[in-house]
């Protein structure tokens, strides 16, 4: 049983390259749309007089319905025209960052973001489905580096460049810029998605196979997992009744399972094909990229948050720390994905390894070093764990890929990233509650205030250390399990 075929168009060599950097283009701005807008939440409290509960919604309710949407639409992308999705998606990024630089209140912001992470979760399975339909072998494992040196550089510059925007536009209304910059761009790759992007594939004619009712379930499912997440502050408002709704995930986490293998057993097509995660390879893969993604989002915020409230740094200078993680990790992903084929899983191994040693380092320096040179030392940390970074997510692409037929690369690519969603969520939730919960309790004892956001932030940090360790854990089992099988990449024996 396959999904719906479509006819490949060949393409030559300079098509297929043309047509990776635009779908890099669309990855790295929607990337970025999560990671530069929590530097303009203070200023957007101030502007709209939003509650805590509200800033919540316009960073989670961006994540959430992201998330949502990535597995239909993969599904969708490849059963149809990845190209007509790129459009359908762009446009409506387009739209709704409009609509969020001018939000005259926080309620319209917040429905803006909303549909704005359907928009996101529309485009992304679609480079991922592109990425692995065009190229095969070394050449992409070298498409994958350069995709995952793209996304470093977006998810390390974002902080950089909200407070950019912040400092150009003033503390009042600058978070407006943050969305308006996202229009000229969006604009810009829409021009080359109609353009410049080829039509990679002919249509196949034959019908939808979607599975409606295993996209509600699918929906619930998400939703009642991520929810709690989202909405954990550390603060002591926070409600623990939302606990409840894990009880309601593990229902229809159940009812997903019992669903999808009942379609399946009637020669349907389910939404998401459980065969594949009997794939070594991919579900290994996905395990080290959902723990990585709940480690590295959190390490960001936690950082920015501790040297801007507990250093005193301007918001674009707490942010410019993260610089040479892009750089380190945007070189270090190019070679990854060049030497992936032959080192395979203990290339991985070996990043994880680095970026767990440099979080230990990170959180040591930020405990250890004065106020004046903190910031230099953390951003020295923070180079080094970009050398390790880059070796992870794009190698981990390629290994995770290497054995899912094209046919299915765009389902399978967004499995992924929903992974790295929920992680995203999951991950920042933990180390939010433990900063904020540290602080709260500190606070009331009286502690210094740079004595006690040094503890938020290890106890943070610590968090982030466990899952990394996780994340290195299942790579050096999978390590192991392919050395015995006498090879170190997926399908080469």
């Amino acid at each position: 049983m396959t999904s719906p075929a479509t006819a490949s168009i060949p393409l030559s060599s300079s098509q297929r390259w043309r047509a990776f950097w635009v779908c890099v283009s669309v990855a790295a701005f929607t990337i970025l749309d999560l990671s530069k807008v929590n530097v303009g939440l203070p200023a957007i409290e101030a502007s709209l007089g939003a509650t805590s509960t509200q800033l919540q919604l316009v960073v989670s309710g961006y994540i959430l319905t992201f998330g949502l949407a990535l597995v239909p639409f993969g599904r969708l992308g490849d059963q149809r025209s990845r190209k007509v999705l790129f459009i359908v998606g762009l446009s409506l990024f387009t739209v709704t960052s409009a609509v969020c630089a001018l939000a005259p209140s926080i309620e319209v912001l917040m429905a803006a973001r909303l549909v704005q992470g359907i928009a996101a979760g529309i485009q992304m399975p679609q480079v991922m489905g592109t990425i692995q339909q065009l190229f095969t072998g070394k050449e992409r494992g070298r498409a994958f580096g350069l995709f995952g040196a793209t996304i470093g550089i977006a998810t390390a510059f974002g902080p950089t460049l909200g407070g950019l925007m912040i400092a150009i536009g003033g503390e009042t209304d600058g978070w407006r810029g943050i969305f308006w910059f996202n229009v000229p761009l969006c604009l810009l790759v829409l021009a080359g998605v109609i353009w410049i992007l080829p039509q990679t594939r002919q249509a196949s004619g034959l019908p939808l196979q979607l599975d409606p009712v295993g996209i509600v379930i699918f929906g619930l499912m998400i939703v009642s997992l991520m929810w709690p997440f989202l909405f954990t502050t550390g603060s002591p408002d926070d409600d623990p009744n939302r606990w409840w709704l894990l009880t309601a995930f593990v229902l229809f986490a159940a009812l997903f399972f019992w669903w999808e293998r009942r379609y399946a057993a009637s020669g349907r097509q389910p939404l998401i094909p459980f065969r594949m995660f009997r794939i070594r390879s991919f579900r290994n893969g996905t395990l080290v990229v959902v723990a990585y993604f709940t480690a590295i989002p959190p390490m960001f915020l936690l950082g920015t948050l501790f040297l801007q409230l507990g250093v005193g740094l301007e918001p674009v200078f707490a942010g410019m720390v993260s610089i040479g993680f892009a750089v380190a990790s945007a070189a270090s992903s190019y070679y990854g994905g060049l030497l992936v084929n032959r080192l395979g899983r203990q290339l991985v191994t070996i990043g994880l390894v680095t970026v767990l040693v440099s979080v230990v380092a990170l959180t040591i320096v930020a405990y250890t070093m004065p106020r004046e040179t903190v910031a230099y030392g953390m951003a020295a940390a923070l180079l080094v764990a970009g050398v390790g970074g880059g070796l992870v997510v794009s190698p981990n692409q390629t290994l995770t890929l290497s054995e899912i037929a094209v046919r299915e690369g765009g389902l399978a690519g967004s499995v992924g990233q929903l992974g790295q969603r929920v992680g995203t969520a999951v991950g920042t939730a933990i180390g939010l509650s433990l900063f904020y919960a540290s602080i709260y309790r500190e606070k009331d004892a009286g502690l210094d205030s740079l004595a006690v956001y040094h503890d938020a932030y290890a106890y943070g940090m610590a968090a982030v250390g466990v899952f990394l360790a996780i994340a290195t854990l299942v790579s050096v089992v999978d390590l192991i399990g392919l050395r015995r099988r006498g090879t170190l990449v997926p399908g080469a024996d």
